[in-house]
């Protein structure tokens, strides 16, 4: 062993707390794993949000309907990307779709973004712009009117009967992408849930929390981009709609916590061996990021902003702070979900007598900026495709 790798090594002993052996002191899945599920989630989350419209019939949350759309899609493209950095040989990716492997859950993430993506979200997309498209193609300068004409899959019907279709179509895609949703992150916990070996990550709950942390930060997030947007173009904002999401929001959020503190409790009832090494994790390690992030800051905190928001009856411009004050922290709080589970869930020995320390890598592709250009992706794909798909109907009227 060279010298500068046993000063590395003992360096990194210095911040281990009690025994572990030797082969124990790598944290194989870094801040990229923890982007992954955070991603995921938005996607799903605000393609419920979306779905509140077409199966549902409430109406006024039809503003955030396209929007909800395009956030999905833009955050689904992006999806994949952490855990193909991850991999030691990204380039190979495609093998997991050429030789499946059924008895490997994250192998079958390839099938299910597929499915979702191709079958799911890209149709309802399309059928929802269809006739604009059709409209912008011929509405639209050149070159930029050849891409709508692309876009729309050089379609031209817009009769009355066509567009019944399509509003049935959408209806009927909607319906099975809801359950496609809690597919698509519910297996995600399973992940975790599945890994027995690990008390932190092996509980039933797992995927059910996962889901309900998804639909609130898809919520969010989608409210969040809603505001931003209409104070950008400068216009009014539908009280009617953003007081129904919060409401949603709101009581989401108190499922998920309900959720979190049954999963808790249920470990404290078990008292496995492991409850000792859990309890030190989440005093020491854990403190911060989960009882003063996670649940103080992004959970009781926006809570209680919702509720002053919802009984105090006060004017829209306060009403609208306190909003967009509840979402930012419930994104933090969320975030912070991830990072305990993915990177809490690592910090232990596996024979339950000491913790360990994760050090962050600045550059890299496993570091911080690549987390962060992961996290701004999705908001730069998105910026493209509102500026070429409108995320309201138009009303051009068509020529013949």
């Amino acid at each position: 062993m060279t010298a500068q790798a046993r000063e590395g090594l003992y360096e990194l002993l210095e911040q281990v707390t009690g025994f572990i052996y030797p082969n124990e002191i790598e944290i194989h899945w870094s801040i990229l794993i923890v982007v992954y599920p955070y991603v995921t989630g938005l996607v799903a989350g605000a393609f419920i949000l979306a779905s509140l419209v077409k199966v549902f019939a409430i109406k006024e949350v039809q503003p955030t309907y396209r929007l909800s759309l395009l956030t999905a899609l833009a955050f689904l493209l992006v999806a994949p990307l952490p855990l193909l950095l991850h991999l030691g040989q990204p380039q190979r990716f495609y093998e997991i779709l050429l030789t499946p492997n059924p008895s490997s859950a994250m192998a079958m993430f390839g099938f299910v973004y597929a499915w979702y993506l191709m079958g799911v979200l890209l149709l309802e997309i399309w059928f929802e712009y269809r006739r604009d498209l059709i409209v912008l193609a011929q509405t639209s300068r050149s070159p930029l009117n050849r891409v709508y004409r692309v876009l729309s899959l050089f379609s031209k019907d817009v009769s009355p009967e066509a567009l019944a279709f399509d509003r049935k179509a959408i209806q009927v895609i909607t319906i099975i992408g809801i359950p496609s949703a809690f597919l698509l992150h519910g297996y995600v916990g399973f992940i975790f849930g599945s890994v027995k070996a690990n008390p932190w990550w092996g509980s039933v709950l797992m995927p059910i929390v996962f889901l309900m942390s998804a639909i609130v930060s898809g919520i969010a997030l989608v409210i969040f981009l809603y505001m931003v947007l209409t104070a950008l173009r400068r216009e009014p904002i539908d009280m009617a709609c953003l007081d129904k999401i919060t409401s949603y929001l709101f009581y989401a959020v108190i499922v998920d916590f309900s959720l979190e503190a049954l999963d808790f409790i249920h470990r404290l009832y078990q008292s496995e061996e492991s409850v000792k090494i859990l309890g030190k994790l989440i005093t020491h390690k854990l403190f911060l990021s989960l009882f003063v992030i996670q649940i103080l800051l992004g959970m009781f905190i926006p809570l209680g902003i919702l509720v002053l928001a919802k009984a105090r009856g006060f004017n829209d411009d306060l009403r609208k702070l306190l909003y967009f004050t509840a979402v930012i922290l419930i994104q933090i709080g969320i975030f912070a979900t991830r990072w305990n589970v993915v990177i809490g869930g690592q910090l232990f020995s596996k024979s339950f007598r000491g913790l360990m320390a994760y050090k962050m890598e600045v550059m890299g592709l496993e570091g911080l900026v690549a987390a962060l250009v992961l996290l701004a992706l999705p908001f730069v794909i998105l910026a493209v495709l509102i500026r070429l798909l409108p995320t309201t109907r138009l009303e051009e009227p068509l020529t013949p």
